[in-house]
């Protein structure tokens, strides 16, 4: 709510691991917020949780397409929708698919971006994340609790 803003918007950067140097990456985000590799690495994607900031604006996830030398992002696509609240925390499993936090719990996302299945909680979810002795457990931070949930696959 300042006028005098520190950025010129909210943007994506990268820190280069070898000088440190900090560069941006991606600058049309309303709100980005979360932000995830695939296994492979090939690509970044990005929640964008702008409807926090007023209705109409974006709730979904977009997946961008890692340039070789990892220094830079290529094409986006919009990944997922956000039906109900809007996309904070993910993760990602071994295969690929994407477990995102909603006001309805999390939802699961195929590679390709299909939703698959839901984790219902009573509140809003903030943020998951794998854990356990084998990654197969899914801690889920709700609004006020902390849910956990055993899974056959692994983080």
């Amino acid at each position: 709510g300042r006028a005098d803003r520190e950025q010129d918007g909210c943007h994506v950067y990268r820190i280069d691991p070898d000088s440190g140097e900090v560069s941006r990456v991606a600058d049309d985000f309303d709100h980005p917020n979360g932000l995830a590799f695939s296994p492979d690495e090939r690509h970044l994607f990005v929640a964008d949780s702008g409807v926090t900031e007023g209705e109409g604006r974006p709730r979904h996830i977009r997946r961008f397409e890692v340039s070789a030398d990892g220094r830079s992002l290529g094409r986006s696509t919009v990944f997922a929708q956000c039906p109900a609240g809007f996309f904070d925390g993910f993760r990602i499993d071994e295969q690929g698919r994407v477990w995102a936090s909603s006001a309805e719990g999390v939802q699961v996302h195929r590679p390709d971006g299909r939703l698959i299945g839901r984790v219902r909680v009573p509140e809003m979810v903030a943020n998951v994340a794998f854990g356990g002795a084998r990654r197969n457990r899914l801690f889920i931070c709700g609004t006020s609790s902390l849910y956990a949930v055993y899974l056959k696959i692994n983080g």
